[in-house]
């Protein structure tokens, strides 16, 4: 995956990179111990909850923008869309299965495959595309739009709820504060 652009540090772009990096990393931890399955079952759980607020996040503010500035916008967004709606199911999937079956490897291996794939489309195309099309200011302010929409986005998949900007707007915060009361009663991590 592409490295966040030096000199423009704090934009949309390079939090969304992070995330990608971040999210990647704790699947490896994940992978790596078979032994803690306390420890992967919390891993796993703050893992789904991060790259879900960020798919939501992603879909209110930034593929608006690329529909809109990308002469090929709207056929970007549907296939990013397509890919959230895939590691939805996979995630879904991992939240109901035991760290300890084969299943979960195999599910582990799905969600860091497509993770990756989603990250690496992203980081080569289309944020240097952003970059090209979108000027800084609007970048930071996106950034800024991207921080709150995670703070009341959803933390758990919901793969049969629609993946729009609308949808998101208008009931993800509801769905988010669900979420988060079920964290909280279940004493799931999340940030």
């Amino acid at each position: 995956m592409a490295q966040a652009q030096a000199g423009a540090a704090g934009d949309v772009v390079d939090e969304l990179t992070q995330d990608h990096h971040k999210a990647l990393d704790t699947l490896a931890q994940v992978a790596s111990d078979r032994t803690h399955l306390q420890e992967r079952r919390n891993l796993i759980d703050t893992v789904i909850g991060e790259v879900v607020r960020h798919a939501v996040a992603e879909e209110m503010y930034v593929y608006p923008v690329m529909r809109e500035r990308f002469d090929d916008g709207a056929d970007i967004v549907s296939h990013d869309a397509e890919e959230h709606a895939q590691l939805e199911r996979v995630m879904k999937e991992l939240e109901k299965t035991d760290p300890g079956e084969e299943k979960f490897e195999n599910l582990l291996e799905q969600m860091t495959h497509a993770l990756r794939h989603h990250a690496e489309e992203e980081e080569t195309h289309q944020f240097p595309r952003l970059r090209a099309h979108v000027d800084p200011d609007t970048l930071q302010k996106m950034r800024e739009q991207v921080d709150q929409a995670k703070q009341i986005a959803p933390t758990r998949p919901h793969p049969n709820a629609p993946n729009s900007e609308v949808f998101h707007k208008v009931a993800g915060p509801g769905v988010g504060m669900i979420d988060r009361m079920r964290d909280r009663l279940s004493d799931r991590l999340s940030s």
